[in-house]
């Protein structure tokens, strides 16, 4: 492979690190509040409005369940409002975003329902508010968790921002569509599957060695 290639590969591997390294921060930013809502939210709970977390509910699987690639092309508009364009990678972060958040709300949401109920009513009992049980009992405790779902989100975007490449995402996505399908240059494609791979085992055993170190520090406390 050229020269010319590899620096190809290497801007398009920074390219998909940028898209996904932006979009997993924004998307955290909100769907970690937002699951934590979801999983406090019912009758009874902390933050008890049961019609609010129906609503919040339904919206979030309405956007979980959207096909990605029909949800980048149906909300062209919106991406081009924000963004100032509907292509490129700026603008892939956009609808990576909207994908990532609903998904990460939910895995949150499952990591703080694992949380044992009998710490939650220990904390309460001791007077401490909603927000301090958040804060102090729940997060703490579903720390692995939140740590595996967050890198789970991460690996998605990865492979979103692949595919965001098939309508000029940037990115390796686009690198593979443009030179190893329409080019048909099946050595590209081979490099960006090989870089995509590295980069998913990279970013799922780093979550994985951190939720391990932090699992360990819980229970030794």
């Amino acid at each position: 492979m050229s020269p010319e290639l590899i620096n190809l590969i290497i801007q398009a591997t920074f390219e998909s690190l940028y898209m996904v390294g932006i979009a997993a921060l924004i998307g955290t930013a909100i769907g970690l509040p937002l699951g934590v809502f979801l999983a406090t939210s019912r009758k009874g709970e902390l933050f008890a409005a049961p019609l609010v977390n129906r609503v919040l509910g339904a919206v979030v699987n309405a956007t979980r369940s959207t096909p990605f690639i029909i949800l980048v092309v149906a909300i062209i508009p919106f991406t081009r409002l924000i963004a100032g364009t509907s292509i490129g990678s700026t603008a892939a972060i956009v609808p990576l975003t909207i994908a990532s958040a609903p998904f990460i709300a939910r895995l949150v949401e499952a990591a703080i329902r694992e949380v044992d109920a009998g710490l939650i009513e220990t904390a309460s009992s001791f007077g401490a508010s909603p927000i301090q049980i958040v804060f102090k009992v729940l997060i703490p405790e579903a720390l692995p968790g939140l740590l595996l779902a967050l890198t789970l989100a991460i690996v998605s975007l990865l492979g979103y921002s692949a595919m965001v490449g098939a309508v000029g995402g940037g990115g390796l996505g686009d690198l593979g569509i443009r030179y190893g399908y329409q080019r048909f240059m099946p050595e590209m494609m081979l490099a960006v599957v090989v870089v995509l791979i590295a980069l998913v085992q990279l970013v799922q055993s780093t979550g994985d060695y951190l939720a391990r170190r932090v699992n360990r520090r819980l229970r030794h406390r």
